[in-house]
């Protein structure tokens, strides 16, 4: 082969080769990108007085929560701080602290959001502390590189606040559970995978496997499939974040024993709902007890506005019984 006809070739592959890996990083660029501050969104909510989106006509004033403490959590990756509100319960009888629940929202939203000042409320009317914390590169807390991760980073900062529950505020790693929304719920998930200490959990909406949510989430923007590859490989080489590494599956195989609840709409376009019986049926493989409830025509994370009093009861009652401590 001549050397004028070698180097068309390579260029031939060159070309094509060089145009997914733009494409796959442009794409990556977008869909993985984190507005400063939420994005402006839900500003005016704070735990004392915030509102559900207006078509579902929802009263939130019986879940208002007193004026929190802000407070700055570093995260278990060094450099990374968490910032959080904290409104803790009054204490026992006996004087120990009340069992608390840390709240995670999910991708681009913060701890503005009512779709997770109103479990936070539902908890903190029930007896329980509450810490709402906003992951790395989301509201108040440290901007790392803009972009998540699918919880494969972020989950580190769940635990930096559940290291801080634990030791600053002393209450027993028997008293203290997680509640995570959306993207959110994939985030508490890995962390109690990887925190053996963590007493329970309850996941609203999560996905199973961050491949196939990948290809979900090209599809629902109308992007070919195809791109994933490219994606996860940009994400490592351009944030060295590693998509695939560990997933809900994964961690939910990590109970041993341990508590889970797993919520989902069945009309949940965002993240499917075949998800969470995914979730469901990996747990109790695992032995351990699972609380599952499948909301019949509720679209994503909207459960807490359809089905508000049974949202209500059923999150209440699991840490209940799965805390150490009870709610009073």
């Amino acid at each position: 082969m001549s050397r004028r006809r070698a180097m068309l070739v390579t260029t031939l592959i060159a070309i094509p080769l060089l145009a997914y890996g733009a494409g796959s990083a442009v794409v990556w660029d977008k869909l993985t990108a984190v507005p400063d501050h939420c994005g402006g969104r839900w500003t005016l909510n704070t735990p004392q007085s915030f509102e559900a989106p207006p078509e579902y006509k929802l009263d939130t004033t019986p879940w208002r929560m007193p004026a929190p403490e802000d407070v700055r959590i570093p995260s278990r990756d060094p450099g990374i701080e968490v910032a959080a509100w904290w409104i803790p319960a009054a204490a026992s009888a006996s004087g120990a602290p009340a069992p608390t629940v840390i709240v995670v929202h999910g991708f681009t939203a913060c701890s503005h959001d009512h779709a997770v000042l109103l479990p936070a409320g539902m908890l903190y009317k029930h007896g329980f502390s509450v810490l709402l914390v906003d992951l790395r590169d989301h509201g108040d807390s440290t901007r790392e590189d803009g972009r998540f991760a699918g919880g494969t980073d972020e989950y580190r900062d769940v635990l930096g606040a559940w290291d801080w529950v634990h030791t600053t505020q002393g209450v027993d790693a028997g008293s203290i559970g997680l509640v995570g929304v959306s993207l959110g719920a994939a985030t508490v998930l890995l962390a109690t995978g990887q925190e053996p200490s963590v007493a329970a959990v309850w996941e609203d909406s999560s996905y199973a496997d961050l491949p196939t949510a990948i290809d979900a989430e090209l599809s629902r923007n109308g992007y070919p499939t195809f791109l994933a590859f490219g994606g996860v490989l940009a994400a490592r080489l351009i944030s060295g974040d590693d998509l695939t590494s560990y997933s809900p599956l994964d961690a939910v195989a990590r109970l041993d024993g341990r508590p889970i609840a797993i919520t989902h709409g069945t009309a949940d376009t965002r993240l499917s709902v075949e998800y969470g019986h995914r979730l469901e049926a990996a747990a109790r493989a695992g032995g351990g007890p699972v609380d599952a409830w499948y909301v019949e025509g509720a679209e994503h994370t909207e459960a807490m506005l359809t089905h508000t009093a049974e949202y209500e009861q059923r999150l209440v009652d699991f840490f209940e019984r799965s805390l150490a401590t009870a709610g009073s």
